[in-house]
């Protein structure tokens, strides 16, 4: 996995893509429980280099209902996103993710976790990439109906902060889908 993980650290692919530049951001163990694959790092994880560390990242752990500690522990948490450097800003936030790297990067590390237990899909990028035609036609279709693709994958929003206004409105994902999160997160963390 340390050679993996270097060989993604040095990876340019998209180089000309990048606003501002390469800096793939993942984290993996083969011991890892968990995979959280999600869409791209913003500006701010750009800067420091840690996955989700901003405020979508602690909406998704709240989201799971697990701390920091537990969040960046690659032991238990595999943090992979789709694209995996800042793709940068675009006319209404930042642009998709890059589609060079699941492709090239993601079966090899997922080959490298030994026994995941879980892979939570975030965000439409990831549900089309992995699910394809058992998508639904929304992004919302899909999310309400997370049950169908248990065990293996749970699907979810983008916990971002611009998503405020689609959990407001769709107040079942709150009452129904967190504490299925969190208890799943919970029985595996506390195995």
């Amino acid at each position: 996995m340390k050679e993996l993980l270097t060989s993604i650290s040095k990876c340019d692919i998209c180089t000309a893509k990048l606003e501002l530049g390469p800096r793939p951001i993942v984290s993996a163990h083969v011991n890892s429980k968990i995979v959280i694959i999600g869409q791209a790092p913003g500006s701010i994880v750009h800067k420091s280099g840690i996955p989700w560390d901003d405020k979508s990242g602690e909406n998704l752990r709240a989201w799971m209902g697990i701390d920091n500690n537990i969040f960046h522990n690659p032991e238990i948490i595999a943090l992979i996103p789709m694209g995996f450097c800042y793709p940068g800003k675009g006319k209404s936030g930042d642009l998709p993710p890059t589609k060079e790297c699941a492709p090239q990067w993601h079966q090899k590390l997922l080959d490298k976790i030994k026994d995941v237990e879980l892979i939570l899909l975030i965000g439409t990028y990831a549900q089309k990439y992995y699910l394809g035609d058992r998508l639904k036609r929304t992004l919302t279709d899909t999310v309400k109906h997370y049950k169908e693709y248990l065990p293996d994958h749970f699907v979810l929003p983008h916990p971002s902060p611009r998503n405020n206004i689609w959990q407001a409105k769709n107040e079942w994902f709150k009452k129904e889908v967190i504490p299925q999160l969190q208890d799943s997160v919970s029985s595996i963390i506390n195995e």
